[in-house]
């Protein structure tokens, strides 16, 4: 993943593109210190897969499907949700200090690769920390990522 380019790159083991997504990275940029609001860098893995089977849309909170189905009107009710759709890929850091173990750890910090509203823009930095994507392209994603797949973000 490009933090530069904001684009997420799905390679096969031999290096060779299969696909490649648009992404939203941190407002606060590159960072892996608790409470940073920044995007870890590093070789992470895929610790958890979040919302098989759920609906396009659907609505998370503490990683759990709250029933809803994101809408303009649910947005507007709640203008200051910071909205995790559709599916959620948690990441754990694999280097120790510096995105694994305490003050850095990207799994404590909640750090996912997760959908947005189609509102939101793609290749802009704008989230609290997480991967933001389209929703399209997070379930074309999630069933290519499995569990303990390596994720390099730079």
């Amino acid at each position: 993943m490009s933090l530069v380019d904001q684009s997420l790159r799905l390679l096969t083991d031999e290096g060779s593109l299969l696909a490649e997504y648009p992404v939203s990275t941190a407002l606060n940029g590159a960072g892996e210190r608790d409470g940073s609001g920044c995007t870890p860098r590093g070789k992470h893995y895929i610790r958890a897969r979040i919302g098989d089977g759920q609906p396009l849309n659907a609505v998370f909170r503490g990683r759990r499907p709250t029933g809803e189905v994101y809408t303009p009107d649910l947005a507007a009710a709640y203008p200051d949700r910071d909205w995790i759709l559709t599916r959620i890929l948690w990441l754990c850091g694999r280097e120790w200090r510096r995105n694994r173990g305490p003050g850095v750890d990207t799994f404590r910090r909640f750090i996912y690769i997760h959908g947005t509203p189609d509102t939101e823009p793609m290749g802009i930095p704008m989230s609290h920390g997480c991967v933001r994507m389209r929703n399209s392209d997070l379930l074309e994603l999630f069933e290519r990522a499995p569990v303990g797949m390596h994720v390099t973000i730079e």
